[in-house]
């Protein structure tokens, strides 16, 4: 494989990990919320899935966000008789989101968006340094 397509795969991956970051930030930002009105749903944890795409022109495969989708998991419950959108047994649904899950997501996500950057950076340091040598 060539500089420029490794460049291109990584690129790829650093865009399919940018998007799961994106997610991630919105359900961490959604944890504590809860419905807008009694009997309604809360908010409902979304997930990232990738695909491997062949690029044709490149001849390469890469990652691609295949669909951002919902967690059907079910709801958590905390009791507070006093919250609007409570239950006659004042239980008020709460986001299936765990934090703590969220949190190591977002850690691995920015470890493989890092490790991406890293090969951009040495491909385009082998770029570089190939330059030079044939000046």
């Amino acid at each position: 494989m060539d500089i420029t397509k490794a460049m291109e795969v990584s690129a790829a991956g650093m865009k399919a990990q940018s998007s799961r970051i994106k997610v991630i930030a919105e359900n961490l930002a959604n944890a504590d919320s809860t419905a807008e009105a009694p009997g309604d749903l809360p908010y409902r944890r979304k997930v990232v899935t990738f695909k491997n795409e062949l690029d044709r022109q490149a001849g390469v495969n890469k990652v691609r966000v295949a669909a951002v989708g919902v967690d059907r998991s079910d709801f958590t419950r905390k009791y507070d008789p006093g919250s609007p959108v409570a239950d006659q047994d004042g239980y008020v649904m709460m986001p299936n989101v765990n934090s703590l899950v969220e949190t190591m997501d977002l850690q691995e996500a920015q470890r493989s968006y890092d490790a991406n950057l890293s090969v951009i950076d040495a491909a385009k340091t082998m770029l570089s340094r190939t330059v030079e040598l044939l000046r």
